[in-house]
Protein backbone atom coordinates (compact mmCIF):
# COMPACT_ATOMS: atom_id res chain seq x y z
CA UNK A 1 0.00 0.00 0.00
CA UNK A 2 1.50 3.23 -0.97
CA UNK A 3 2.43 5.73 1.90
CA UNK A 4 -0.74 8.01 2.69
CA UNK A 5 -0.60 11.35 4.38
CA UNK A 6 -2.27 14.02 6.68
CA UNK A 7 -1.55 17.50 8.23
CA UNK A 8 -2.38 19.06 11.56
CA UNK A 9 -2.84 22.76 11.39
CA UNK A 10 -2.63 23.97 14.98
CA UNK A 11 -3.37 27.31 15.48
CA UNK A 12 -2.34 29.44 18.39
CA UNK A 13 -2.21 32.40 20.23
CA UNK A 14 0.70 33.95 18.45
CA UNK A 15 0.65 31.62 15.32
CA UNK A 16 -0.38 28.99 12.93
CA UNK A 17 1.55 25.93 12.21
CA UNK A 18 1.26 22.34 9.76
CA UNK A 19 2.20 19.55 10.38
CA UNK A 20 2.69 16.60 7.59
CA UNK A 21 2.61 13.50 8.84
CA UNK A 22 3.00 10.00 7.61
CA UNK A 23 -0.08 8.46 8.52
CA UNK A 24 1.50 4.82 8.34
CA UNK A 25 4.27 5.21 11.02
CA UNK A 26 3.56 8.70 12.43
CA UNK A 27 6.74 10.18 10.69
CA UNK A 28 7.13 13.92 10.18
CA UNK A 29 7.86 14.99 6.73
CA UNK A 30 7.45 18.77 7.29
CA UNK A 31 6.22 21.78 9.70
CA UNK A 32 5.77 25.33 8.98
CA UNK A 33 4.59 28.22 11.04
CA UNK A 34 3.34 31.51 10.41
CA UNK A 35 2.73 34.56 12.86
CA UNK A 36 0.00 36.65 12.57
CA UNK A 37 0.85 39.69 11.18
CA UNK A 38 -1.39 42.67 12.70
CA UNK A 39 -1.65 40.49 16.19
CA UNK A 40 2.38 40.59 16.69
CA UNK A 41 2.07 44.50 15.77
CA UNK A 42 -0.90 44.77 18.84
CA UNK A 43 -3.58 45.59 16.35
CA UNK A 44 -7.25 45.51 17.86
CA UNK A 45 -6.17 44.70 21.48
CA UNK A 46 -6.40 46.95 24.45
CA UNK A 47 -4.58 45.06 27.74
CA UNK A 48 -5.91 47.75 29.92
CA UNK A 49 -9.59 46.61 29.41
CA UNK A 50 -8.75 42.94 29.26
CA UNK A 51 -9.81 43.18 25.00
CA UNK A 52 -7.91 41.03 22.80
CA UNK A 53 -9.26 40.92 19.44
CA UNK A 54 -7.55 38.90 16.46
CA UNK A 55 -8.65 39.79 12.33
CA UNK A 56 -9.48 36.86 10.28
CA UNK A 57 -7.07 37.69 7.92
CA UNK A 58 -4.47 37.02 9.73
CA UNK A 59 -5.76 33.48 10.19
CA UNK A 60 -6.58 32.84 6.78
CA UNK A 61 -3.34 33.98 5.29
CA UNK A 62 -2.11 31.85 7.88
CA UNK A 63 -3.77 29.09 7.08
CA UNK A 64 -3.14 28.77 3.32
CA UNK A 65 0.91 29.70 3.66
CA UNK A 66 1.39 26.79 6.30
CA UNK A 67 -0.56 24.44 4.41
CA UNK A 68 0.55 25.57 0.82
CA UNK A 69 4.56 25.48 1.97
CA UNK A 70 4.34 22.38 4.12
CA UNK A 71 3.25 20.58 1.02
CA UNK A 72 5.46 21.92 -1.27
CA UNK A 73 8.73 21.48 0.57
CA UNK A 74 7.57 18.05 1.85
CA UNK A 75 7.67 17.19 -2.16
CA UNK A 76 4.98 14.31 -1.86
CA UNK A 77 2.25 13.50 -4.32
CA UNK A 78 -1.06 16.10 -3.66
CA UNK A 79 -3.15 13.10 -3.93
CA UNK A 80 -1.51 11.45 -1.09
CA UNK A 81 -2.20 13.98 1.00
CA UNK A 82 -5.95 12.02 2.39
CA UNK A 83 -7.06 14.19 5.27
CA UNK A 84 -6.69 17.69 6.92
CA UNK A 85 -8.04 18.70 10.36
CA UNK A 86 -8.32 22.19 12.07
CA UNK A 87 -7.39 23.11 15.88
CA UNK A 88 -7.63 26.55 17.36
CA UNK A 89 -7.76 28.36 20.80
CA UNK A 90 -10.79 28.05 22.45
CA UNK A 91 -13.65 29.83 23.74
CA UNK A 92 -12.89 32.36 20.39
CA UNK A 93 -16.20 33.29 18.32
CA UNK A 94 -16.13 35.16 15.36
CA UNK A 95 -20.01 37.22 13.99
CA UNK A 96 -21.39 35.84 10.75
CA UNK A 97 -23.29 37.60 8.31
CA UNK A 98 -26.58 35.58 6.70
CA UNK A 99 -24.12 34.00 3.87
CA UNK A 100 -21.52 32.76 6.45
CA UNK A 101 -18.93 35.65 5.59
CA UNK A 102 -16.73 36.85 9.21
CA UNK A 103 -18.05 40.78 9.52
CA UNK A 104 -14.50 41.98 9.70
CA UNK A 105 -14.04 41.14 6.14
CA UNK A 106 -16.90 43.12 4.90
CA UNK A 107 -17.32 47.07 4.34
CA UNK A 108 -18.38 48.95 7.44
CA UNK A 109 -16.72 46.33 9.77
CA UNK A 110 -13.12 45.78 8.70
CA UNK A 111 -11.66 47.60 11.54
CA UNK A 112 -14.22 46.72 13.94
CA UNK A 113 -12.53 45.08 17.01
CA UNK A 114 -15.67 43.50 17.93
CA UNK A 115 -16.37 42.55 14.05
CA UNK A 116 -13.22 40.15 14.73
CA UNK A 117 -12.37 37.09 16.52
CA UNK A 118 -13.12 37.55 20.35
CA UNK A 119 -9.95 35.62 21.68
CA UNK A 120 -9.70 33.22 24.00
CA UNK A 121 -7.73 35.21 26.75
CA UNK A 122 -10.51 38.37 26.00
CA UNK A 123 -11.90 39.05 29.92
CA UNK A 124 -14.35 42.18 28.80
CA UNK A 125 -17.37 39.91 29.17
CA UNK A 126 -16.48 39.47 33.22
CA UNK A 127 -20.15 41.26 33.77
CA UNK A 128 -22.08 38.79 31.24
CA UNK A 129 -20.58 35.76 32.39
CA UNK A 130 -21.84 36.46 35.93
CA UNK A 131 -25.26 37.63 35.15
CA UNK A 132 -25.55 34.10 33.31
CA UNK A 133 -24.56 32.40 36.08
CA UNK A 134 -26.83 33.98 38.30
CA UNK A 135 -29.56 33.30 35.88
CA UNK A 136 -28.49 29.43 35.39
CA UNK A 137 -28.55 29.13 39.67
CA UNK A 138 -32.15 30.09 39.11
CA UNK A 139 -33.33 28.32 36.41
CA UNK A 140 -35.35 24.82 36.56
CA UNK A 141 -32.14 23.41 34.38
CA UNK A 142 -28.93 24.36 35.72
CA UNK A 143 -26.43 24.84 32.06
CA UNK A 144 -23.82 25.26 34.02
CA UNK A 145 -23.81 21.99 35.86
CA UNK A 146 -21.48 20.01 33.01
CA UNK A 147 -19.20 23.05 32.89
CA UNK A 148 -17.86 23.15 36.52
CA UNK A 149 -21.02 24.78 37.83
CA UNK A 150 -19.51 28.72 36.90
CA UNK A 151 -19.93 30.06 33.12
CA UNK A 152 -16.78 31.96 32.07
CA UNK A 153 -15.85 35.29 30.75
CA UNK A 154 -13.51 33.08 28.15
CA UNK A 155 -16.77 31.37 26.82
CA UNK A 156 -19.21 31.73 23.72
CA UNK A 157 -22.79 33.01 25.29
CA UNK A 158 -20.67 35.73 27.50
CA UNK A 159 -18.50 37.35 24.93
CA UNK A 160 -21.57 37.26 22.35
CA UNK A 161 -23.98 39.01 25.02
CA UNK A 162 -21.18 41.93 25.55
CA UNK A 163 -20.68 42.55 22.06
CA UNK A 164 -24.53 42.82 21.08
CA UNK A 165 -24.26 45.10 24.39
CA UNK A 166 -22.10 47.42 23.03
CA UNK A 167 -22.12 47.36 19.62
CA UNK A 168 -25.23 47.39 18.05
CA UNK A 169 -24.36 47.35 14.62
CA UNK A 170 -22.33 44.33 15.06
CA UNK A 171 -25.49 42.84 16.43
CA UNK A 172 -28.24 44.03 13.85
CA UNK A 173 -25.49 42.31 11.21
CA UNK A 174 -24.09 39.21 12.92
CA UNK A 175 -26.90 36.68 12.20
CA UNK A 176 -24.58 33.76 13.78
CA UNK A 177 -21.94 33.37 15.51
CA UNK A 178 -18.58 30.87 15.34
CA UNK A 179 -15.87 29.29 17.04
CA UNK A 180 -12.14 29.75 15.61
CA UNK A 181 -12.09 26.16 15.16
CA UNK A 182 -15.19 25.77 12.94
CA UNK A 183 -14.75 28.75 10.94
CA UNK A 184 -11.77 27.56 9.41
CA UNK A 185 -13.40 24.07 8.78
CA UNK A 186 -15.89 25.88 7.30
CA UNK A 187 -13.86 27.93 4.99
CA UNK A 188 -11.84 25.17 3.74
CA UNK A 189 -14.64 22.89 2.75
CA UNK A 190 -16.24 26.08 0.98
CA UNK A 191 -18.36 27.94 3.16
CA UNK A 192 -21.59 25.55 2.69
CA UNK A 193 -25.55 26.13 4.47
CA UNK A 194 -25.00 27.01 7.42
CA UNK A 195 -28.10 24.66 8.58
CA UNK A 196 -26.05 21.35 7.31
CA UNK A 197 -22.60 22.52 8.57
CA UNK A 198 -20.94 19.95 11.35
CA UNK A 199 -20.63 21.78 14.57
CA UNK A 200 -17.37 20.84 16.83
CA UNK A 201 -18.26 18.67 19.88
CA UNK A 202 -15.25 19.50 21.37
CA UNK A 203 -16.32 23.41 21.24
CA UNK A 204 -20.32 23.13 21.73
CA UNK A 205 -19.48 21.12 24.81
CA UNK A 206 -16.78 23.03 26.66
CA UNK A 207 -17.92 26.36 25.83
CA UNK A 208 -21.54 26.65 24.75
CA UNK A 209 -22.85 24.65 27.47
CA UNK A 210 -24.17 22.05 24.79
CA UNK A 211 -25.03 18.67 26.64
CA UNK A 212 -27.18 15.23 25.20
CA UNK A 213 -29.26 15.75 28.72
CA UNK A 214 -30.74 18.64 27.30
CA UNK A 215 -30.69 17.81 23.45
CA UNK A 216 -28.59 20.39 22.73
CA UNK A 217 -27.62 24.00 23.96
CA UNK A 218 -29.46 25.92 26.38
CA UNK A 219 -33.38 26.53 25.58
CA UNK A 220 -34.01 29.74 23.66
CA UNK A 221 -35.89 30.39 26.74
CA UNK A 222 -33.14 30.88 28.89
CA UNK A 223 -30.76 32.66 26.64
CA UNK A 224 -33.59 35.07 25.64
CA UNK A 225 -33.89 36.18 29.77
CA UNK A 226 -30.32 37.47 29.18
CA UNK A 227 -31.35 39.19 25.68
CA UNK A 228 -33.38 37.59 23.12
CA UNK A 229 -30.99 38.43 20.17
CA UNK A 230 -29.03 35.28 22.13
CA UNK A 231 -32.39 32.98 21.64
CA UNK A 232 -32.24 34.24 18.07
CA UNK A 233 -28.56 33.43 17.13
CA UNK A 234 -29.17 29.75 19.08
CA UNK A 235 -32.43 28.91 16.95
CA UNK A 236 -29.92 29.53 14.15
CA UNK A 237 -27.10 27.45 15.76
CA UNK A 238 -27.05 23.64 16.01
CA UNK A 239 -28.73 20.39 17.60
CA UNK A 240 -26.59 18.23 16.24
CA UNK A 241 -22.31 17.68 17.26
CA UNK A 242 -19.93 15.58 15.56
CA UNK A 243 -16.42 14.57 17.46
CA UNK A 244 -13.10 14.96 15.20
CA UNK A 245 -12.81 11.68 14.00
CA UNK A 246 -16.04 12.32 11.76
CA UNK A 247 -15.28 13.96 8.26
CA UNK A 248 -16.74 17.62 7.82
CA UNK A 249 -16.65 17.77 4.41
CA UNK A 250 -13.93 17.98 1.53
CA UNK A 251 -11.79 20.79 0.59
CA UNK A 252 -13.34 23.42 -1.73
CA UNK A 253 -12.01 23.64 -5.61
CA UNK A 254 -10.95 27.16 -4.31
CA UNK A 255 -8.76 26.57 -1.43
CA UNK A 256 -7.42 23.21 -3.19
CA UNK A 257 -6.32 25.56 -5.64
CA UNK A 258 -4.67 27.47 -2.91
CA UNK A 259 -2.96 24.88 -1.26
CA UNK A 260 -1.45 22.95 -4.17
CA UNK A 261 -3.97 20.07 -3.19
CA UNK A 262 -7.04 18.64 -4.15
CA UNK A 263 -10.45 18.05 -3.80
CA UNK A 264 -10.38 14.52 -2.62
CA UNK A 265 -8.76 15.57 0.98
CA UNK A 266 -10.80 14.99 3.60
CA UNK A 267 -11.22 18.20 6.19
CA UNK A 268 -12.11 16.40 9.30
CA UNK A 269 -14.63 18.54 11.88
CA UNK A 270 -12.45 20.51 13.84
CA UNK A 271 -11.71 20.54 17.79
CA UNK A 272 -9.51 22.82 20.28
CA UNK A 273 -5.88 22.65 20.50
CA UNK A 274 -5.33 20.97 23.70
CA UNK A 275 -8.08 18.65 23.17
CA UNK A 276 -5.97 17.79 19.74
CA UNK A 277 -3.11 18.15 22.17
CA UNK A 278 -4.20 15.51 24.64
CA UNK A 279 -4.43 12.97 21.40
CA UNK A 280 -1.25 14.09 20.06
CA UNK A 281 0.50 13.53 23.81
CA UNK A 282 -0.62 9.76 23.91
CA UNK A 283 -3.44 10.86 26.90
CA UNK A 284 -4.56 7.66 28.85
CA UNK A 285 -7.20 7.61 32.03
CA UNK A 286 -5.77 9.07 35.24
CA UNK A 287 -3.12 10.60 33.19
CA UNK A 288 -3.40 14.77 32.89
CA UNK A 289 -1.77 16.27 29.98
CA UNK A 290 -1.04 19.89 30.30
CA UNK A 291 -0.39 22.26 27.56
CA UNK A 292 1.95 24.57 28.72
CA UNK A 293 2.07 27.92 26.95
CA UNK A 294 0.79 31.31 28.02
CA UNK A 295 -2.07 30.05 29.87
CA UNK A 296 -2.43 25.95 30.65
CA UNK A 297 -5.44 23.69 29.36
CA UNK A 298 -5.25 20.61 31.50
CA UNK A 299 -7.14 17.88 29.74
CA UNK A 300 -7.70 14.05 31.02
CA UNK A 301 -9.80 11.17 29.98
CA UNK A 302 -12.24 8.56 31.77
CA UNK A 303 -14.70 5.72 31.08
CA UNK A 304 -18.11 6.82 31.56
CA UNK A 305 -18.77 4.43 34.15
CA UNK A 306 -16.39 5.85 36.34
CA UNK A 307 -17.99 9.23 36.02
CA UNK A 308 -21.19 8.42 35.66
CA UNK A 309 -23.84 11.09 35.67
CA UNK A 310 -21.59 12.79 38.04
CA UNK A 311 -20.61 16.65 37.37
CA UNK A 312 -17.29 18.05 38.58
CA UNK A 313 -17.23 21.02 39.94
CA UNK A 314 -15.55 23.93 39.38
CA UNK A 315 -13.57 22.61 35.93
CA UNK A 316 -14.10 23.97 32.09
CA UNK A 317 -16.19 21.55 31.46
CA UNK A 318 -16.70 17.14 30.67
CA UNK A 319 -18.20 16.03 27.47
CA UNK A 320 -18.38 12.70 26.02
CA UNK A 321 -16.17 12.43 22.76
CA UNK A 322 -13.98 15.52 23.03
CA UNK A 323 -10.90 14.26 23.14
CA UNK A 324 -11.28 10.41 22.54
CA UNK A 325 -14.93 9.49 21.26
CA UNK A 326 -16.32 7.29 23.69
CA UNK A 327 -14.71 8.73 26.64
CA UNK A 328 -15.37 11.60 28.74
CA UNK A 329 -13.16 14.57 28.27
CA UNK A 330 -12.44 16.29 31.29
CA UNK A 331 -10.91 20.27 30.81
CA UNK A 332 -9.37 22.70 33.54
CA UNK A 333 -6.67 24.91 33.16
CA UNK A 334 -4.85 28.05 34.25
CA UNK A 335 -5.58 31.70 32.80
CA UNK A 336 -2.01 32.47 32.97
CA UNK A 337 0.90 30.46 33.02
CA UNK A 338 3.42 31.12 31.13
CA UNK A 339 2.43 34.58 30.70
CA UNK A 340 2.82 35.03 34.21
CA UNK A 341 7.24 34.82 33.60
CA UNK A 342 6.50 36.73 30.48
CA UNK A 343 4.67 39.34 32.71
CA UNK A 344 7.65 39.74 35.28
CA UNK A 345 10.19 40.11 31.99
CA UNK A 346 8.25 42.75 30.61
CA UNK A 347 8.27 44.74 34.06
CA UNK A 348 12.03 44.26 33.84
CA UNK A 349 12.27 45.14 30.21
CA UNK A 350 10.33 47.93 30.14
CA UNK A 351 12.40 50.54 31.90
CA UNK A 352 15.83 48.82 30.74
CA UNK A 353 14.66 49.11 26.78
CA UNK A 354 13.75 53.14 27.59
CA UNK A 355 17.04 53.67 28.90
CA UNK A 356 18.94 52.12 26.44
CA UNK A 357 16.71 54.01 23.67
CA UNK A 358 17.92 56.80 25.13
CA UNK A 359 21.55 56.07 25.23
CA UNK A 360 23.94 58.57 23.59
CA UNK A 361 27.08 55.92 23.67
CA UNK A 362 25.75 53.31 21.35
CA UNK A 363 24.82 53.65 17.84
CA UNK A 364 20.66 52.15 16.38
CA UNK A 365 21.97 48.84 15.55
CA UNK A 366 23.90 48.04 18.93
CA UNK A 367 20.73 49.23 20.86
CA UNK A 368 18.72 46.72 18.51
CA UNK A 369 21.49 43.94 19.13
CA UNK A 370 21.24 44.60 23.01
CA UNK A 371 17.52 44.98 23.31
CA UNK A 372 17.33 41.37 21.84
CA UNK A 373 19.76 39.96 23.78
CA UNK A 374 18.04 40.87 26.84
CA UNK A 375 14.60 39.79 25.14
CA UNK A 376 15.39 36.30 24.97
CA UNK A 377 18.08 35.66 27.74
CA UNK A 378 15.83 37.16 30.54
CA UNK A 379 13.86 34.08 31.29
CA UNK A 380 16.76 32.12 30.60
CA UNK A 381 19.20 34.01 32.90
CA UNK A 382 16.60 34.40 35.84
CA UNK A 383 15.75 30.68 35.80
CA UNK A 384 19.94 30.18 36.30
CA UNK A 385 19.51 31.99 39.01
CA UNK A 386 16.14 30.78 40.68
CA UNK A 387 17.67 27.19 40.09
CA UNK A 388 20.46 27.78 42.09
CA UNK A 389 18.57 29.12 45.27
CA UNK A 390 17.16 26.16 47.65
CA UNK A 391 13.07 26.31 48.40
CA UNK A 392 14.01 27.39 51.88
CA UNK A 393 16.02 30.91 50.18
CA UNK A 394 12.84 32.02 48.61
CA UNK A 395 11.11 34.08 50.73
CA UNK A 396 8.16 35.10 48.92
CA UNK A 397 4.99 33.38 47.86
CA UNK A 398 3.23 34.61 45.24
CA UNK A 399 -0.55 33.95 43.37
CA UNK A 400 -1.01 32.73 39.69
CA UNK A 401 -3.93 34.92 39.27
CA UNK A 402 -2.38 37.62 37.28
CA UNK A 403 -5.05 37.10 34.20
CA UNK A 404 -7.84 35.70 36.79
CA UNK A 405 -8.31 32.39 37.42
CA UNK A 406 -10.11 29.61 34.84
CA UNK A 407 -9.90 26.96 37.90
CA UNK A 408 -10.79 25.76 39.96
CA UNK A 409 -13.74 27.52 40.37
CA UNK A 410 -13.82 30.50 36.92
CA UNK A 411 -13.14 33.89 38.76
CA UNK A 412 -11.73 36.29 36.09
CA UNK A 413 -11.72 39.07 38.54
CA UNK A 414 -8.85 37.68 40.81
CA UNK A 415 -5.74 39.65 41.02
CA UNK A 416 -2.40 38.10 41.51
CA UNK A 417 -0.24 39.03 45.04
CA UNK A 418 3.14 38.67 46.05
CA UNK A 419 4.24 38.49 50.06
CA UNK A 420 7.33 38.43 52.30
CA UNK A 421 9.39 40.66 50.25
CA UNK A 422 12.29 42.31 51.89
CA UNK A 423 15.31 44.35 51.03
CA UNK A 424 16.74 41.07 50.68
CA UNK A 425 15.16 39.87 48.09
CA UNK A 426 16.35 39.88 44.32
CA UNK A 427 14.69 39.56 41.02
CA UNK A 428 15.85 35.74 40.64
CA UNK A 429 13.78 35.27 44.20
CA UNK A 430 10.83 36.91 42.67
CA UNK A 431 10.78 34.79 39.53
CA UNK A 432 11.14 31.72 41.85
CA UNK A 433 8.22 32.66 43.70
CA UNK A 434 6.13 32.97 40.54
CA UNK A 435 7.28 29.83 38.88
CA UNK A 436 6.33 28.21 42.44
CA UNK A 437 2.85 30.03 42.27
CA UNK A 438 2.11 28.77 38.64
CA UNK A 439 2.97 25.00 40.03
CA UNK A 440 0.79 25.56 43.10
CA UNK A 441 -1.78 26.65 40.77
CA UNK A 442 -1.59 23.51 38.55
CA UNK A 443 -1.61 21.51 42.16
CA UNK A 444 -4.94 22.94 42.90
CA UNK A 445 -6.53 21.81 39.93
CA UNK A 446 -4.95 18.23 40.42
CA UNK A 447 -6.68 18.43 44.01
CA UNK A 448 -9.94 18.90 42.55
CA UNK A 449 -9.84 16.34 40.06
CA UNK A 450 -8.67 13.90 42.95
CA UNK A 451 -11.31 15.84 45.32
CA UNK A 452 -14.27 14.77 42.40
CA UNK A 453 -12.98 10.67 42.02
CA UNK A 454 -11.14 11.27 38.67
CA UNK A 455 -8.14 9.80 39.90
CA UNK A 456 -4.50 11.36 38.10
CA UNK A 457 -0.91 9.70 38.41
CA UNK A 458 1.08 11.13 36.05
CA UNK A 459 1.54 14.33 34.01
CA UNK A 460 2.02 14.83 30.25
CA UNK A 461 4.00 18.40 29.53
CA UNK A 462 3.31 19.86 26.00
CA UNK A 463 3.54 23.29 24.89
CA UNK A 464 6.81 26.06 24.62
CA UNK A 465 6.95 26.39 28.57
CA UNK A 466 7.58 22.22 28.70
CA UNK A 467 9.68 22.06 25.58
CA UNK A 468 11.88 24.95 26.78
CA UNK A 469 11.92 25.15 30.43
CA UNK A 470 14.03 22.76 32.60
CA UNK A 471 13.40 24.36 35.54
CA UNK A 472 9.58 24.97 35.57
CA UNK A 473 9.17 21.52 34.78
CA UNK A 474 11.15 20.10 37.87
CA UNK A 475 9.65 22.38 40.14
CA UNK A 476 6.31 21.06 38.66
CA UNK A 477 7.59 17.66 39.60
CA UNK A 478 8.61 18.29 43.12
CA UNK A 479 5.33 19.97 43.91
CA UNK A 480 2.99 17.67 42.30
CA UNK A 481 5.22 14.77 43.75
CA UNK A 482 4.40 13.06 40.37
CA UNK A 483 6.19 12.57 37.60
CA UNK A 484 6.14 14.80 34.55
CA UNK A 485 6.97 12.98 30.90
CA UNK A 486 7.76 15.54 28.01
CA UNK A 487 6.48 14.93 24.78
CA UNK A 488 8.85 14.12 22.08
CA UNK A 489 6.67 16.38 19.51
CA UNK A 490 7.55 19.83 19.37
CA UNK A 491 4.09 20.15 17.48
CA UNK A 492 1.98 18.07 19.88
CA UNK A 493 -1.85 19.63 18.60
CA UNK A 494 -1.04 19.30 15.33
CA UNK A 495 0.14 16.24 15.91
CA UNK A 496 -3.53 15.07 17.12
CA UNK A 497 -5.13 17.16 14.65
CA UNK A 498 -3.25 15.19 11.88
CA UNK A 499 -4.70 11.76 13.82
CA UNK A 500 -8.02 13.21 13.66
CA UNK A 501 -7.41 13.51 10.18
CA UNK A 502 -6.48 10.04 9.14
CA UNK A 503 -9.50 8.61 11.33
CA UNK A 504 -12.01 10.90 9.20
CA UNK A 505 -10.07 10.24 6.32
CA UNK A 506 -10.61 6.51 6.46
CA UNK A 507 -6.75 5.53 7.12
CA UNK A 508 -7.10 4.46 10.73
CA UNK A 509 -10.59 2.49 12.25
CA UNK A 510 -10.26 4.82 15.60
CA UNK A 511 -8.34 7.57 17.19
CA UNK A 512 -6.59 5.02 19.89
CA UNK A 513 -5.58 3.04 16.96
CA UNK A 514 -4.20 6.33 15.43
CA UNK A 515 -2.26 7.24 18.94
CA UNK A 516 -0.98 3.60 18.42
CA UNK A 517 0.74 3.81 15.01
CA UNK A 518 1.46 7.51 15.06
CA UNK A 519 2.51 8.73 18.54
CA UNK A 520 5.78 9.69 18.91
CA UNK A 521 6.88 9.09 22.69
CA UNK A 522 8.30 11.31 25.39
CA UNK A 523 11.68 12.67 25.35
CA UNK A 524 12.27 12.68 28.61
CA UNK A 525 11.06 12.37 32.02
CA UNK A 526 11.29 14.85 35.45
CA UNK A 527 10.89 12.81 38.89
CA UNK A 528 10.02 14.46 41.92
CA UNK A 529 13.03 15.05 44.38
CA UNK A 530 11.96 13.96 48.16
CA UNK A 531 13.46 16.99 49.81
CA UNK A 532 11.93 19.58 47.35
CA UNK A 533 8.51 17.61 47.97
CA UNK A 534 8.50 18.07 51.03
CA UNK A 535 9.71 21.61 51.56
CA UNK A 536 6.78 22.41 48.86
CA UNK A 537 4.47 20.97 50.79
CA UNK A 538 5.00 23.22 53.32
CA UNK A 539 4.95 26.35 51.43
CA UNK A 540 1.45 25.31 49.46
CA UNK A 541 -0.12 25.57 52.42
CA UNK A 542 1.43 29.24 52.40
CA UNK A 543 -0.07 29.71 49.25
CA UNK A 544 -3.48 28.48 50.10
CA UNK A 545 -3.65 30.83 52.92
CA UNK A 546 -2.61 33.95 50.73
CA UNK A 547 -5.27 32.34 48.21
CA UNK A 548 -7.85 32.68 51.22
CA UNK A 549 -7.02 36.01 52.02
CA UNK A 550 -6.77 37.61 48.50
CA UNK A 551 -10.05 35.88 47.98
CA UNK A 552 -12.11 37.18 50.43
CA UNK A 553 -10.83 40.58 49.87
CA UNK A 554 -13.04 40.32 46.67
Amino acid sequence: MPDQYVIGVDFGTDSVRSLLVNAKNGQTLGTEVHWYARWKEGYYCDSSKNQYRQHTLDHLEGMEWVIREVVKNAGVDPQTIQGICIDTTGSSPQALDKQGTPLCLKDGFKDNPNAMMILWKDHTAIHEANEINAVANQWATNYTEFVGGIYSSEWFWAKMLHICRTDHAVKSEAYTWMEHCDLMTYILIGSPPLDSFKYSRCAAGHKAMWHANWDGLPDSSFLSTLDPYLGQVRDRLYAQTYTSNQKAGNLCEEWANKLGLTTSTVVSVGTFDAHAGAVGAEVSANTLVRVMGTSTCDITVCDEHVIGGKAVKGICGQVNGSVIPGMIGLEAGQSAFGDVLAWFKDVLMEPTRDIIQQSEDIDVAQKEKLIKKLEDDMIKNLSEQAAALTPEDTAPVALDWINGRRTPDANQLLKSAIVNLSLGTSAAHIFKSLVEAICFGSKKIINRFEEEGIAIDSVIGIGGVAQKSSFVMQTLANVLNMPIKISASKQTPALGAAMYASVAAGIHNSVPKAIQTMGQGFRTTYMPREKEVNTYKKMFAEYEILASFVESQE
